[in-house]
């Protein structure tokens, strides 16, 4: 009996050890997009252009491995198919398109540090759907986080807050919290790779399709695409943000919300708005003000706060929503 439940917990050790390592991994893959989405804007690309390229590759490079993890098992497509459609459209297409909009138009760090406010929409989410009220800690922590949102914005500071961009910040959030909903959803039924291609195939034609019909713009160009110091030519930056920041993300950010369950997951993906603000500084040479560091600082504390509130235990969030 000791043996065997020192075996469990070193298990246990081990999928802790390699969720972390795998959520690590998604959240700086995540977080270069930003910088790279900004450097094609500047050259002449719409953000749902850069959006179509990046999730319509990367769901090209992840479609071979999903045909055979389906084994056939086509079926298994029909029985999930609201939610494919639901991460397609919503933790693909609507929070990429939505954090790409925001880059446009405000600081990568900045626009990040609003989406990543997700988990208190993720706990709003569960108390009006599910009437999982917030304990004392979770309202402290999202009062902080506002706090911090608040500073992050530094709307004193004569940068030129633009209002569009805070609007479309927010709008990636809810994206985001639906990103952690779904990727918890279906356990095991659906493998991973077959999920994060399903979603980025019905997210890439999705907004493929309102750029024909014309309700977002459509425009490229094969400009060079100038970074902080140095210029690349055009396909290099999509074609890191299809197999880097796309195929590599989603799967593993799926397989990080899998082995941790949705809370600690969530909780690991912080670290991705510290690799945003990084990549940001590397390659478009933007430095936060002290107050953002300070807003960032408070947003992080929020976060943190109100995830460790919630009294119900990690991988709930798929058992509410069978």
């Amino acid at each position: 009996m000791a043996a065997l439940t020192n075996d469990m917990a070193v298990a246990h050790r081990s999928r802790l050890r390699s969720g972390l390592l795998v959520a690590a991994l998604s959240a700086a893959s995540f977080g270069l997009s930003g910088s790279l989405a900004r450097g094609l804007m500047n050259a002449g690309w719409s953000p749902a252009s850069v959006v179509i390229v990046r999730v319509l590759l990367g769901a090209a490079v992840l479609l071979p491995a999903a045909v055979l993890q389906l084994r056939g098992d086509w079926e298994l497509l029909r029985r999930n198919a609201g939610l494919f459609a639901g991460y397609g459209l919503l933790a693909v297409a609507g929070a990429q398109l939505a954090y790409f909009n925001a880059v446009d138009h405000m600081a990568v760090g900045a626009a990040l540090l609003i989406e990543y406010t997700a988990p208190i929409a993720v706990v709003l989410y569960f108390w009006l759907r599910h009437s999982q009220r917030p304990t004392r800690a979770t309202v402290l922590g999202a009062v902080i986080g506002i706090a911090g949102l608040v500073s992050v914005l530094d709307l004193r500071s004569g940068v030129g807050t633009s209002w569009i961009g805070i609007a479309w910040a927010l709008g990636a959030m809810v994206g985001a919290a639906g990103y952690f909903v779904l990727s918890a959803h279906g356990g095991d039924a659906v493998p991973g790779t077959v999920l994060a291609t399903g979603g980025l195939l019905i997210g890439g034609f999705g907004i493929l399709l309102a750029g024909l019909i014309g309700i977002v713009p459509l425009h490229a160009t094969t400009r060079t695409v100038a970074f902080d110091g140095f210029t690349t030519q055009w396909w290099t930056p999509l074609l890191a943000l299809g197999v880097i920041t796309a195929a590599i993300s989603y799967v593993t950010g799926i397989a990080a919300t899998r082995l941790l369950g949705s809370r600690l997951a969530s909780f690991a993906a912080l670290t991705e708005v510290l690799a945003a603000i990084v990549f940001a500084w590397l390659l478009l040479g933007e430095t936060p003000h002290p107050i953002q560091f300070a807003g960032g600082a408070l947003i992080l504390i929020g976060v943190v706060i109100v995830r460790l509130g919630e009294p119900r235990p990690a991988g709930d969030v798929a058992a509410s929503l069978s």
